[in-house]
């Protein structure tokens, strides 16, 4: 069996992987422990991440012709692979958030939704909180001017009723 064909289903694998992503990120993961590593894959694989090492020349086939193809340009030493299809910060907010407890584990790039970024771009990507986050924030920014609306009305009720008690009863002495 000749090389290439031994080859194309790993290229083949990284083109399924990466064909609906939102997000691909390369890191250096050299250094890393097995304990840290195994950390990490748990960490990606509970938020949806898939978390992979391949050859540089296999990841470099695949890129071709990709919205990922501007990752071939940071494809030097060992490299590994965080792609989510669903939350398009996730894996570098998790890969960030892990770089700081591990330093060896180093961000060099990627791709969020069409988009290439380098190291630090993905650092400033990594700060952006998850959809949830946000969802969850906004809801609170909309739901505070109505629950202020309702004490303030709760709070003119209150003293309205307060106020016709004694307006009620000097009704009451004027006609007797």
């Amino acid at each position: 069996m000749a090389k290439v064909e031994l080859k194309q289903p790993i290229v083949q694998e990284i083109s399924e992987c990466i064909k609906d992503a939102q997000t691909a990120v390369l890191v250096d993961h050299r250094g890393l422990t097995v304990a840290e590593d195994t950390q990490l894959r748990k960490q990606l694989r509970e938020a949806g991440v898939t978390y992979k090492v391949y050859k540089n020349t296999m990841m470099n086939f695949a890129f071709k012709g990709t919205d990922f193809e501007s990752l071939s340009s940071i494809l030097a030493g060992p490299s590994a692979l965080a792609v989510s299809n669903t939350d398009a910060t996730a894996p570098a907010r998790i890969l960030a958030k892990f770089a700081k407890t591990a330093p060896a584990l180093e961000i060099k790039g990627g791709v969020v939704e069409g988009t290439f970024y380098d190291a630090e771009g993905m650092k400033a990507i990594a700060a952006v909180p998850s959809r949830e986050e946000l969802l969850s924030k906004f809801l609170g920014s909309i739901q505070s001017p109505i629950a202020n609306l309702a004490r303030v009305l709760n709070q003119i009720a209150e003293k309205g009723d307060a106020g016709e008690a004694p307006a009620e009863a000097a009704a009451e002495a004027e006609s007797n």
